[in-house]
């Protein structure tokens, strides 16, 4: 009863927060749900921070290699600058001429990396993003290439270092040092948002250096990374992958299979719209669309790509039910394994298959295996598990206890998509779950939300509504103390236009989304807040159970194809 009660309280606040958003709260100047912050001019002119020298700030030689005018810049002019933090970390600063409000977001980098793109998401609707008053930044993370291969930390193991964590920081330290010597005053308020390996990076910022941002948006985050681009990845691809070398499931079967999973699990959240909100407690048997005996068409699946989809759905394991993951992808994602993998139409290259072999062979072993290792050569065993993940307090962001972070007043705000191929948002629940056991529910509640989008993608797109204005909503938290109830989402088809053909509001979790009963169901005004519906526990076991702990990051320098480690900073 107690349990009961206290998710009635905690409904009840959400609700009331609700209906705010949805009555349409703008950026009207006497509305505002963010701070109103004056704007700030630069003090000196864009091209004197190439003789900036910021390296004592940052605790590393900085370079400062251009600084120029982008008079055309959208959507305000900017002051560009480029530089490196050795030995070779990149970073890119717009710093705003006339329209600067004091603000600061840095943006996350997806994949493994490699490239400089300042990308800012889910800011439709957030005023200071659209009307040029922020000052952005990014960085290519300590090497450049881009691709999925890791070589990068083949030889030099600082450069795997920067990737896990430095860059970010490094970075982080050079674009304030920046801002402040443009502005001749730091930022009023520091955020960081990123998605995939760009959440992995947000969550890192948060348990690592909890004094670096105000506020923290961490989309479908590679948390698990040690696990998510070996065992998750690499038993996808090897589970596709016949005898002969061919993939078993093919494109053209997954709306098959997916209409056979709507058909199992949509209506259980008592509305039939093509949406599972729940995939946590969907257990679909794919089997329905197995071809009946002799019959072998377009409209159903092999025995074998019954077998596979199964096997794909519950994630890697072994014959003793060890799981070296949480899941496999959630049912509802199925038209999204596409690309990742399943080959595309037209192709037999599986994408996991890459990320795997890559990652596996040149960054997660403290040694790497020898070059002719392939994917054949890695098993799924615990002992396996074990070596595999010995770098996991390097590489991994699964620390709960964020203490420190909240005790400086941030705010963090994690998300992801409930179709989801890449990563399981069963991670996003999971680290979620162990904030809460760490710190608290209460404790957790004061600065942490989660928010799951039925039928989101990875970052964006999908069947579902799953474009949102995160940023106001954070900067509201932070600015204002108005902690986030629903977050409108809307979903864009190709025959709508500019205007939505469908918007849903997305409760924090456990919290679900209920139709009203009456009006459309593609309005968002006919939905209120339903009942929790928390991931049972059970779910959440794994061999990885251990990685949710408190402060176990390992602290390192490179030397060369080596690196000494420290448990303390």
């Amino acid at each position: 009863m107690l349990r009961s009660g206290r998710w009635n309280v905690i409904a009840t606040a959400v609700a009331l927060g609700a209906v705010l958003l949805s009555n349409g709260v703008t950026n009207a100047q006497n509305a505002s749900p963010i701070a109103a912050l004056g704007v700030v001019e630069p003090v000196i002119g864009c091209e004197k921070l190439l003789e900036a020298d910021i390296s004592d700030i940052v605790g590393a030689k900085t370079h400062i290699t251009s600084a120029e005018l982008v008079p055309q810049g959208a959507p305000a002019p900017y002051c560009r600058v480029t530089g490196y933090v050795e030995p070779s970390v990149k970073f890119e600063v717009r710093l705003p001429l006339t329209t600067w409000t004091q603000r600061f977001v840095q943006t996350g980098c997806g994949g493994l990396c490699g490239n400089l793109n300042i990308r800012l998401s889910n800011d439709d609707g957030c005023y200071p993003a659209q009307h040029g008053e922020l000052a952005l930044v990014s960085t290519d993370m300590g090497h450049s290439g881009g691709g999925m291969d890791g070589v990068f930390g083949e030889k030099d193991y600082q450069l795997r270092i920067d990737f896990a964590y430095r860059g970010v920081h490094v970075t982080t330290l050079a674009a304030k040092a920046l801002i402040a010597k443009f502005y001749g005053q730091s930022p009023r308020f520091s955020y960081f948002s990123g998605c995939s390996d760009g959440g992995r990076e947000a969550l890192m910022e948060a348990e690592r250096y909890p004094q670096d941002f105000n506020g923290i948006a961490a989309g479908a985050p590679a948390m698990n990374f040690t696990t998510q681009n070996s065992f998750y990845h690499g038993w996808n691809a090897m589970k596709n992958t016949g005898a002969d070398g061919k993939p078993i499931l093919t494109a053209d079967k997954l709306p098959i299979l997916h209409q056979a999973i709507l058909q199992a699990c949509d209506a259980a959240d008592g509305l039939k719209d093509a949406l599972i909100s729940d995939p946590f407690s969907c257990h679909p048997d794919p089997s329905v669309v197995e071809c009946k005996a002799g019959a072998n068409d377009d409209r159903c699946l092999s025995h074998a790509q019954v077998e596979t989809a199964r096997e794909i759905y519950r994630g890697a394991h072994d014959a003793k039910g060890n799981k070296f993951v949480l899941s496999g992808p959630m049912p509802g994602s199925e038209l999204a394994w596409a690309g990742v993998y399943v080959p595309p139409a037209g192709s037999d290259r599986i994408m996991s298959a890459g990320i795997a072999t890559g990652t596996l062979k040149n960054l997660v072993y403290e040694k790497n295996p020898p070059s002719s290792y392939t994917l054949n050569d890695f098993e799924f065993t615990p002992a396996s598990f074990a070596a595999t993940t010995k770098l996991h307090a390097l590489y991994d962001a699964t620390d709960p206890d964020l203490t420190p972070f909240s005790q400086v007043g941030g705010k963090l705000i994690l998300w992801h998509g409930l179709a989801d191929p890449h990563i399981s948002p069963l991670n996003t629940v999971a680290y979620y779950e162990a904030m809460n056991k760490v710190m608290g529910e209460k404790a957790v509640k004061q600065f942490a939300r989660v928010y799951l989008f039925p039928g989101g993608y990875h970052c964006g797109g999908g069947e579902g509504p799953f474009s949102f204005d995160l940023m106001t909503a954070l900067m509201a938290w932070v600015e204002k103390g108005t902690a986030p109830s629903a977050l409108i989402a809307s979903h864009q088809g190709p025959n709508s236009g500019p205007t939505p053909d469908r918007t849903r509001p997305v409760y924090p979790y456990p919290f679900q989304t209920k139709y009203n009963g009456t009006g459309s169901i593609d309005d968002a005004k006919n939905f209120s807040i339903g009942p929790p519906t928390p991931v049972p526990s059970s779910q959440l076991t794994w061999l990885g159970s251990g990685f949710f702990a408190a402060h176990f990051e390992l602290w390192c320098q490179g030397h060369g194809a080596t690196m000494t480690c420290d448990s303390k900073q």
